[in-house]
């Protein structure tokens, strides 16, 4: 059976007292409500992830991620955040790719594939974003987009290595625009992706791998996008500000 996660993504918001108090309500609302095989991953401002790691027991239901790193180890990158840092405080995932960044930071295919890389040398779970355009959703070869981003920036490793990585398809025209993708175009990509992934890997690593939805999953859409047969989970924005509502969203799964 595929694993279960329900990650959230804080983006830039919250100040340390507010970030406290959602830590603490999260946790304790997965604690005594979430029931099932589920993984709650937390991705707070980097700024606030020792402390996240005061309220987040290591080996439990909720774990703890970042949003992004740098591909390389060490050096001269004033304002980098590195894979081997994230995972001496008890970071256990990271977001990589995700649109925002490829949008505003301009990072490439390429530069992901690095990021990757070091994410899992240094035992990070990366949660790989991809996903198209409404221009390209509409007038192009957006499966063809897709899969082009998986293929440069992860069909390089091994069977085995790609087997510990997380994805998360995330259509950009529904990233904080009020639109949703329907359960049934959610479904269709990540059928797509999973057969992308078979025909490089095989079917087995193909059926094993956990693929998120992530463009403004909340608690009304929650249950139906996760009812779909390739889809694991999501990759939660908005919706992750709100502890009531994140952990709706989180009990959709079951």
């Amino acid at each position: 059976m595929r694993k279960k996660i329900v990650a959230g993504n804080w983006k830039m918001n919250k100040t340390l007292e507010e970030a406290k108090a959602l830590l603490s309500e999260v946790v304790n609302m997965v604690k005594d409500e979430v029931t099932g095989d589920v993984t709650v991953v937390l991705c707070p401002p980097a700024l606030y992830l020792t402390t996240s790691r005061q309220y987040i027991t290591a080996g439990g239901r909720v774990a703890l991620g970042a949003q992004n790193c740098h591909e390389k180890a060490s050096g001269a990158y004033t304002g980098e955040i590195s894979a081997p840092m994230l995972q001496s405080i008890g970071v256990e995932y990271v977001i990589l790719g995700h649109s925002e960044r490829r949008q505003y930071f301009g990072e490439t295919n390429a530069q992901l594939a690095d990021k990757v890389n070091s994410a899992l040398e240094n035992g990070l779970t990366p949660i790989f974003c991809c996903g198209e355009s409404r221009d390209l959703r509409e007038n192009g070869d957006y499966i063809g987009f897709v899969k082009d981003q998986l293929t440069d920036s992860l069909f390089h490793l091994s069977a085995e290595t790609f087997a510990k990585v997380v994805i998360a398809y995330e259509p950009i025209w529904a990233i904080g625009t009020g639109l949703t993708a329907s359960s049934a175009q959610a479904q269709d990509m990540h059928f797509e992706i999973r057969r992308h992934i078979a025909g490089q890997y095989g079917d087995a690593i193909a059926q094993d791998i956990t693929i998120l939805y992530g463009g403004s999953a909340n608690e009304k859409n929650a249950a139906e996008l996760f009812a779909q047969p390739d889809v694991d989970g999501g990759l939660i924005g908005g919706a992750s500000l709100k502890s009531r509502e994140f952990t709706n969203v989180v009990k959709a799964v079951n």
